[in-house]
């Protein structure tokens, strides 16, 4: 059980106010994309803030892939949108991948005051309760993104709440019916068929699909970008 202080914040307002260490949480669906993307067998991946940005960093790293979205849309001219089952495995396999979004790694970019920065989606969220056990931060920061960075969004709020209940040791919390709930309040545009070629159903399936991965993603600036760093932590997954 972990004895720190506990803070749950909200939106890129509440990624500019975090402190301690910090995990910036995009459930749908950037950090799902960067867990499933290290699964698959990516050499590198990148955060990066800002679109042509995202560009330059991507024509400097040869053979890298580039995924991105803005309001959940592909790029132009980026190699995948920011879908789970939309990235082909065998894409991506010793490649580093750039990786830009609406939400999830402008939250990286503004959390500046973090003393450490993992990323937090509900795969790999058991993870993250043990890493950060272990570890013994005094304090952290639980981040829910939103949408846009600007407005809450149930799946985001839902996963911080969840790695404070592991961190708490709340065994009463009901995250598999909560999960369930937001098939119809967070997730529903996965289940609408006139969206199924920006938000494809198998998404949902694949971005709630609860501890799966047994690492942390921690974010390492380089320079003007960010770069994950998997770390396993014994216990976690499966």
């Amino acid at each position: 059980m972990y004895n720190g202080t506990i803070h749950i914040l909200h939106l890129v307002e509440g990624a500019k106010r975090a402190r301690g260490l910090t995990v910036i949480i995009d459930v749908f669906r950037a950090f799902s994309v960067e867990c499933y993307l290290m699964s698959f067998g990516a050499s590198a991946v990148y955060a990066v803030g800002g679109i042509d940005e995202a560009r330059v960093l991507s024509a400097a790293l040869p053979g890298s892939v580039t995924v991105g979205e803005r309001r959940g849309v592909r790029l132009p001219g980026f190699d995948f949108g920011n879908s789970p089952s939309q990235i082909l495995p065998e894409a991506v396999k010793d490649r580093p991948v750039v990786h830009t979004t609406s939400a999830g790694t402008q939250g990286i970019v503004n959390a500046q005051g973090a003393s450490e920065i993992l990323t937090g989606s509900l795969v790999n969220a058991s993870a993250i309760a043990r890493y950060i056990e272990k570890t013994g931060p005094e304090e952290v920061s639980l981040v829910a993104m939103g949408v846009m960075g600007t407005e809450e969004a149930p799946e985001d709020e839902l996963c911080a709440s969840y790695i404070r209940s592991l961190l708490t040791g709340d065994g009463a919390f009901d995250i598999d019916g909560r999960i369930r709930y937001l098939q119809e309040h967070g997730g529903a545009k996965f289940f609408d068929p006139a969206q199924q070629e920006v938000f494809p159903e198998m998404d949902y399936w694949m971005s709630t699909d609860r501890d799966r991965f047994g690492f942390v993603l921690r974010a390492e600036r380089e320079g003007n970008h960010f770069r994950m760093k998997k770390i396993c932590v014994e216990g976690a997954g499966r």
